[in-house]
């Protein structure tokens, strides 16, 4: 009997990747998916054991929640880690991972254009925190929404910021790290807000919220938040290195043709439909096992998100915004195409889709 030779190249990839897609689309995912009841903008998850870790502002300081589930966590009591006692400024988006056995959460404070990032850290999930340090980020530009992982040995840093001294537009910037508050060398620029579909909503255009996870080929993605906080045009899209790209290259970053996750067809990448029962979904974060993309998961099945959205039918403001439990899948084949720029026009590989 003569057996089959393996599939290889590019007929195994599309394969596996119709395999993936036939599971993402029959997997149920978490039961819990959709409202939390927790009003509030930028949520902040990962899973340690069996509990799951949020943070949050408070407007003058930082709290934690713990909870068995993501759905639970609207509902744990919210434990200040942290207060503004230096009068730093309006607090934004903390962002809570691990690194060396220990928490560390990272934050902008400031007011205007005084807005800086900052990290406190812990032993333990919601006690026992140390003084904020400022990270001295390359340049000592306006920066928010940073986020400390790392991707093939070696830390790193990211974050939205501008690249001078005005409010004109927000990219994302990447640093090397020395140690989890200690950036080293320059800071280089991988994206910025000049697609037609994330200039929907400007002045400014921007670029934010970006989150770090790990593909099944071992691709590293920055999925980002795009269009203004402001408008139901807020939605996520997707960055993807180049298989053995150097993630300080900002051409070898690959940016998805549209939104993956968002509330208008019209900016929506062709293939990905928008929401249903949300407008402007963002700033999200996918909840992984200590917040290490290293653990990011494999395809297949749906795995848990997080996001901020408004429910349709409410006017969209800050203030009516919701942490929501969504769901996230890798999908196969997914082409992102650029032009007039140096390097390869097309790059394929693992793509997302999320559900609400």
């Amino acid at each position: 009997m003569t057996l089959p030779r393996p599939l290889s190249g590019a007929a195994a990839f599309v394969l596996s990747g119709v395999l993936a897609a036939v599971l993402c689309l029959t997997s149920a995912g978490p039961a819990a998916a959709g409202p939390t009841g927790l009003r509030a903008a930028d949520p902040s998850v990962l899973r340690v054991g069996g509990t799951y870790v949020s943070v949050e502002s408070t407007g003058d300081g930082i709290a934690v929640r713990q909870a068995p589930s993501t759905d639970a966590l609207a509902s744990a009591p919210a434990r200040r880690i942290w207060s503004d006692t230096r009068n730093l400024g309006e607090i934004w988006a903390p962002e809570i991972t691990t690194d060396g056995g220990r928490f560390h959460v990272y934050f902008s404070a400031g007011r205007g254009a005084a807005h800086r990032m900052y990290a406190i850290s812990s032993a333990t999930a919601d006690s026992g925190y140390t003084a904020e340090t400022k990270l001295a980020l390359p340049e000592d530009k306006w920066a928010v929404d940073g986020t400390l992982f790392t991707f093939g040995g070696q830390r790193w840093f990211v974050w939205s910021g501008w690249a001078g001294d005005t409010d004109v537009e927000q990219n994302l910037y990447i640093v090397r790290m020395s140690g989890p508050t200690t950036p080293t060398g320059a800071r280089h620029i991988i994206s910025q807000p000049r697609e037609s579909w994330e200039r929907v909503v400007g002045n400014p255009f921007v670029n934010e919220a970006p989150e770090a996870v790990k593909d099944p080929d071992g691709r590293l993605h920055i999925v980002y938040s795009a269009n203004g906080s402001w408008s139901d045009h807020y939605c996520l899209a997707d960055l993807r290195l180049r298989a053995g790209g150097d993630p300080t290259y900002v051409w070898d970053w690959y940016k998805s043709n549209g939104c993956l996750f968002g509330s208008h067809r019209e900016t929506m990448m062709a293939g990905w439909d928008p929401t249903l029962y949300v407008d402007g979904p963002g700033h999200h974060s996918f909840v992984l096992l200590n917040g290490d993309i290293g653990t990011s998961p494999p395809a297949g099945p749906r795995f848990p998100l997080m996001f901020h959205a408004v429910p349709k039918g409410t006017p969209y403001s800050w203030e009516n915004r919701h942490w929501y439990t969504g769901t996230f899948c890798w999908w196969g084949g997914t082409a992102y195409r650029r032009a007039d720029v140096p390097g390869p026009t097309t790059d394929t590989g693992w793509g997302l889709k999320f559900f609400e």
